[in-house]
């Protein structure tokens, strides 16, 4: 077991442990953090990271993430990021979206819905925006719209 500032950045693992206070345990039950649930640390900067899990994106202290234990014999082959952080060519299948409200209902009549195949077509120079084919067609999206959608990245 490592502990999650020291997992590899944008792969999966599985929470073996959780060494912190009881109120940081509590609150991350509450985000669905718990031993066995699945995470994917996304980047690791300065005092803090940012984790993915199949129910929230969290930014967490460095003093949270090593208190969170991994087991990195768990990896597993998938990989979990958000759209926006596919490069061109990469394809992925939706696993959920992180808005609410207007802005989740409006990706999901665009066709983003769990399950949905897609495929990064273009990506403007400053990431922004992003072009995708979805149920065969191409959709743009903004960089901050295609990083609430959590997707699975496709072996190829």
């Amino acid at each position: 077991m490592k502990s999650l500032v020291e997992a590899e950045l944008k792969k999966t693992y599985q929470v073996q442990e959780i060494q912190l206070d009881e109120d940081t345990k509590r609150h991350l039950n509450g985000l669905g953090i718990i031993k066995g649930s699945k995470i994917a640390l996304i980047s690791l900067a300065g005092e803090s990271g940012i984790i993915l899990s199949q129910s929230a994106r969290l930014a967490l202290s460095q003093k949270v993430l090593t208190g969170i234990l991994v087991d990195e014999t768990v990896e597993s082959s998938e990989t979990w990021l958000s759209l926006d952080m596919l490069a061109v060519g990469e394809k992925a299948k939706v696993l959920r979206i992180y808005g609410t409200g207007a802005i989740k209902r409006r990706l999901m009549d665009m066709g983003l819905t769990k399950g949905t195949e897609l495929l990064v077509q273009k990506v403007a120079p400053l990431a922004d925006p992003i072009e995708i084919k979805v149920r065969g067609y191409e959709l743009s999206l903004r960089k901050n719209e295609a990083a609430q959608v959590l997707v699975r990245k496709e072996l190829s």
